[in-house]
């Protein structure tokens, strides 16, 4: 793993170069589908106006209301950043020397964890600006009953690892199988070559689809969690 230091932190190069990489794609493509918004959408426009009714959607699943309407931008781009970052180690790695510089971001459990916690956070400051601090502890962690409150504890962890886990879980799988597959393709020549190339293309076409479930799984369990802390307990 290569990495490097600064202001006496220690970053993850892979990390930073993969980050920004997945960033980038966001960016301009957000940026081609919106250069020539019209009142009767065409092209790229058409497209975008999908992601936006498709992630607004998700977000209205769970909070129809005003609150639902402040969450749009955040799924969004959540589900665009999510998608990129999960396609693309399937068509872009770079190595070095056995060091990996570009890759899925998220195939690092520290991308999906830090994700999930700021995902979580924004979650618990939203209950508080609602209800005020008091009435924020007694909504999420006091209801329907006070005795649930080491339970509701527990539950804070375990949202956060099992929304960072199962991002991460199912692409580092993804690209390991990939990379196992390459190896074994050049492993024996030309017999092997020809073996594991269909196997290369219809896994690689797998991953891309599963991906495209783990953007969607992640918005959607993130809005499933912030409405848990800005929605009345019954």
């Amino acid at each position: 793993m290569d990495s490097f230091q600064f202001l006496g932190l220690t970053f993850n190069t892979a990390n930073i170069i993969s980050i920004t990489i997945a960033f980038a794609i966001v960016f301009f493509v957000v940026f081609f589908l919106s250069r020539r918004i019209t009142m009767k959408p065409t092209g790229g426009q058409n497209i975008l106006e999908w992601i936006i009714d498709f992630t607004n959607g998700i977000v209205r699943g769970q909070l129809p209301g005003r609150d639902g309407g402040q969450l749009g931008l955040f799924a969004f781009t959540a589900f665009l950043f999510v998608f990129f970052a999960n396609q693309l180690g399937l068509f872009l790695q770079v190595s070095v020397n056995g060091v990996d510089y570009v890759r899925s971001p998220t195939a690092n459990p520290v991308v999906t964890l830090t994700m999930a916690m700021v995902t979580l956070a924004s979650a618990h400051y939203l209950g508080v600006v609602k209800f005020g601090f008091g009435g924020y502890i007694s909504n999420s962690y006091l209801k329907p009953f006070a005795a649930l409150l080491p339970i509701n504890l527990v539950e804070e962890f375990t949202n956060l690892l099992t929304l960072a886990l199962r991002l991460y879980g199912n692409i580092f799988a993804g690209e390991t199988l990939l990379k196992l597959i390459g190896g074994m393709a050049f492993s024996h020549g030309l017999p092997t070559i020809i073996v594991a190339l269909p196997l290369e293309i219809v896994w690689q076409g797998f991953s891309v689809f599963i991906g495209a479930i783990q953007a969607y799984v992640f918005v959607t369990l993130s809005t499933v969690y912030i409405s848990r802390k800005v929605t009345v307990e019954e």
